[in-house]
């Protein structure tokens, strides 16, 4: 009895033994088709996770995971990088990012133009009026304390910020319309200092958006000046673009130039009909700036609408000041007149009303400005300035400005990377108050599934490395954006065949497919399609960081 005893657990013993040989780690993705975002042809590999790093890559036949996915079929990637990202108050309300992790996104990089810090006393109580679904309080001054908070307090992203060059603009001289005096412009120069210290990756601008128009080039070159003493970025939603996007566009090249920085256009288009052909010269002037050696980039959404306030037609002098000295002014009898005078607003069927502040007017949400100046019986340029009075607000809209073909175009072009330009949302209250844009739901799924299996514009490989490898290696983000060995195990599973957007602009509350699993720092964000709970995320800090490191 004994012997048969011996012969019963020895094969456990030695299965032990075998298992003990083998090298061990936190996670095995086995027989994916692996992406490593440098635009290469994939590999059928295996990839291990020890920690918050990627450990292993190649046949990992002799290892074993605590856990282990089979993603035979499956792409597997380095997590996705959102250039253009609004999540700065959603993932304070809620830290999943859900609309974003169900695309793949990792890195939410947010700053454009204005940013959460640096702040003071007036510019915080402003953060607390305007609050509307999302109340918070604002516990932080600097940009880098409000990085610090979001991940203290737990989300499942990380997350990276340009400084605002409005946000120091507000904090040195407020609203005005003038130039900065030398003292302020010192001020303002210390804070975008003080904020690349800290983390920040650059310097962002908005310029069609008070008080950004107010600033001449010399400004936004002495601030990118500072960006790229610090190895940042410049990166611009630039003046115009539209009718006077040559110009916008003159000046953007000249301030990357004057002040030898890298720089990126934010969502680079060319709006109404009338422009539309502008794109091919738009882009040969910007390739002959890069064949010339100037370090410039851009980013994309994959949507022909854009979304802003209903009240970026309005005069730029009628917008001076704060938001209160703004609705004030609107209520003027004069002050309307001469804004009828002057306002050249596209067709108000064009512009879909989507965001109200004021709950007795959201039942206007999903109609177009045209529909509610015909219920109301006044103009429409009448009907805006009312129901931005109204809603003490500057509501949000979309827009319906620019061209399928231009989208396609972009996606081919080698130095465009992506973005969503929106929060990071849920379908769910306080989200579902309003109607999105899509694209906070689909950007990138939507370059996946359309894009690139539908209609083959550019190779999967390609527009993983868009998505990853580029806009990481443009941001200078240490061990990010690829899948390599000793690399931080930001990574995503998908189905290549199956990966695409749900959200339109009738219903855009609908959460991308196709995306199985998400890791964030090594931890399973999402698993078969759900969320995990899990909050891993990080204030990933750019080149100018002074700590040690992550």
């Amino acid at each position: 009895m004994k012997g048969l005893g011996l012969a019963l657990v020895l094969p456990s013993a030695l299965l032990l033994v075998s298992a003990c040989s083998k090298r061990q780690f936190d996670v095995v993705i086995r027989g994916g088709t692996l992406y490593d975002g440098s635009g290469v042809a994939p590999v059928v590999a295996d990839l291990a996770i020890d920690g918050d790093r990627i450990a292993a890559i190649g046949d990992l036949e002799d290892a074993v995971g605590r856990a282990e996915i089979d993603a035979t079929g499956l792409a597997v990637t380095p997590g996705f990088i959102n250039m253009l990202s609004w999540a700065n108050e959603s993932l304070i309300e809620d830290g999943r990012s859900l609309s974003d992790i169900r695309q793949g996104v990792t890195l939410e990089v947010m700053g454009e133009g204005t940013s959460m810090g640096p702040l003071n006393a007036t510019m915080k109580q402003e953060m607390i009026d305007r609050q509307s679904d999302i109340e918070f309080e604002v516990t932080w001054t600097t940009l880098g304390e409000y990085l610090q908070h979001l991940e203290d307090r737990g989300i499942s992203t990380n997350v990276a910020s340009f400084v605002g060059a409005a946000t120091v603009r507000i904090h040195a001289m407020g609203y005005e319309d003038r130039d900065p005096t030398p003292e302020e412009l010192a001020e303002m120069v210390q804070l975008v200092e003080d904020a690349m210290l800290e983390g920040a990756v650059g310097v962002g601008s908005s310029l069609p958006y008070i008080p950004a128009p107010f600033a001449k080039t010399e400004e936004l070159i002495a601030l990118a000046r500072v960006a790229a003493e610090h190895d940042g970025m410049y990166i611009s939603h630039i003046r115009n673009e539209g009718d006077e996007i040559f110009p916008a566009l003159d000046e953007f090249l000249t301030t990357v130039r004057e002040a030898a920085v890298r720089g990126e256009i934010y969502h680079l288009k060319v709006s109404h009909k009338r422009n539309w052909d502008k794109l091919d010269e738009v882009v040969a002037l910007i390739e002959a700036a890069r064949a010339k050696g100037l370090p410039v980039t851009a980013d994309i959404y994959t949507y022909h609408a854009s979304s802003t306030g209903l009240n970026y037609d309005l005069p730029s002098w009628v917008k001076e000041g704060d938001h209160r000295q703004r609705i004030e002014r609107l209520k003027d009898p004069q002050v309307r007149e001469r804004v009828i005078a002057e306002t050249e607003m596209i067709p108000p069927e064009d512009i879909l009303l989507v965001s109200f502040r004021n709950e007795n007017l959201r039942h206007l949400t999903g109609k177009t400005l045209a529909e509610v100046a015909e219920m109301r019986g006044t103009s429409p340029i009448v009907t805006a300035m009312d129901l931005i009075i109204e809603d003490d607000s500057r509501i949000g809209t979309v827009r319906f400005t620019m061209n399928e073909d231009n989208i396609r175009q972009k996606i081919a072009l080698p130095w465009v990377s992506l973005c969503s330009d929106s929060a990071s949302l849920a379908p769910e209250p306080p989200f579902t108050n309003s109607q999105p844009h899509p694209r906070a739901y689909g950007s990138f799924a939507r370059l996946l599934g359309k894009y690139v299996r539908e209609e083959g514009i550019i190779p999967l490989a390609e527009a993983i490395h868009r998505l990853t490898g580029l806009p990481a290696a443009n941001l200078k983000l240490e061990s990010r954006g690829l899948l390599q060995e000793g690399y931080f195990a930001d990574v995503v599973v998908f189905d290549p065949g199956t990966v695409s957007d749900r959200a339109t602009f009738e219903e855009p509350h609908q959460l991308a497919t196709g995306v199985v699993h998400v890791f964030v720092n090594g931890e399973q964000v999402l698993r078969d399609g759900e969320h995990t709970g899990a909050t891993p995320g990080r204030f990933v800090k750019g080149p100018g960081w002074v700590g040690s490191s992550e």
